[in-house]
């Protein structure tokens, strides 16, 4: 299965019934997919480069297995894959971390402020299928049988730390997402949406893009190391944790073991590091209708 690239989920058994999940709580003789999420891996070339006594590549190591184990039909990684600026050797390192999930389950990875967009696709190959035509942008879209997910770019300039979609992939946007049927719809974009000066300069008018759109059920991001939930005009806004380290012991380090349907979401956190004093805690998604 091509790294970083993900086919066509229809090839993938996406009808799972609540019985076979054990999920007695989600509304039953429904779709049900398994994803995997995570944020801020961080990855070095050089193994020894750690931040606030973290190995970020010792981290993802152990998670990598933990994942496989869950056996989810898809994984994202919600930007920032690379430690500081996006180095050909940080994306080799990562490839081969990731390589036993990606044997098993598709992988998309979200560009961020750490990331370095031609070398990310110089290692990572041609586009994958659910590219989208989206100048100086990696955009992807995730077609499954009970969400549907779309993966922005808001990689300015490596190493530097503000984000931005930019006017021509929030007009795709626009376009995307009129011209698309009601299937449930999840937002993945590395930058932060408050008003900070290093999150996403254009956060408003993305939400401007959305606010017509109630298909719109969340907006997944990483950035700040920081795990919360948040709400936007009924639509749920999910901080993921990061891999790497975290900037403050009060919060975990891990991946978010997610249970999507059309109706809504569980999502478990798994920590492996960091505060683990949430570690196994579910939180239940409803879906605006």
């Amino acid at each position: 299965m091509p790294f970083a690239h993900l086919p066509s989920l229809s090839r993938r058994a996406f009808t799972l019934t609540l019985a076979g999940a054990g999920l007695s709580v989600l509304r039953a003789q429904t779709s049900l997919e398994h994803w995997a999420l995570m944020s801020d891996t961080h990855i070095p070339a050089d193994p020894a480069n750690g931040h606030r006594g973290f190995s970020p590549t010792e981290n993802l190591s152990k998670i990598v297995p933990q994942i496989v184990a869950a056996a989810p039909e898809a994984a994202i990684i919600c930007g920032d894959a690379a430690r500081l600026d996006g180095q050909p050797g940080d994306y080799a390192v990562l490839k081969k971390l990731l390589s036993p999930l990606m044997q098993k389950t598709p992988v998309a990875i979200a560009l961020g402020n750490h990331d370095h967009r031609k070398n990310f696709l110089d290692a990572f190959g041609p586009s994958p299928a659910g590219a989208q035509s989206v100048q100086n942008k990696h955009v992807v879209v995730l077609e499954g049988k009970a969400v549907r997910v779309i993966v922005l770019d808001s990689l300015i300039t490596p190493n530097f730390t503000p984000g931005l979609l930019g006017r021509t992939q929030r007009e795709w946007l626009a376009r995307f997402l009129a011209s698309s049927d009601d299937r449930p719809t999840l937002l993945f974009v590395h930058h932060t949406l408050d008003d900070t000066d290093g999150a996403l300069l254009d956060s408003p008018r993305l939400l401007d893009v959305l606010r017509p759109h109630r298909k719109v059920k969340a907006i997944f991001y990483g950035h700040s190391h920081t795990y919360r939930y948040d709400m936007w005009e009924h639509v749920h806004l999910v901080n993921l944790p990061a891999i790497g380290y975290n900037f403050r012991d009060t919060e975990p380090v891990g991946w978010i073991d997610a249970r999507l349907t059309p109706q809504g979401g569980r999502l478990t956190l798994r920590a492996l590091a960091g505060n683990r004093e949430n570690d196994g805690k579910t939180v239940e998604l409803n879906w605006r209708p």
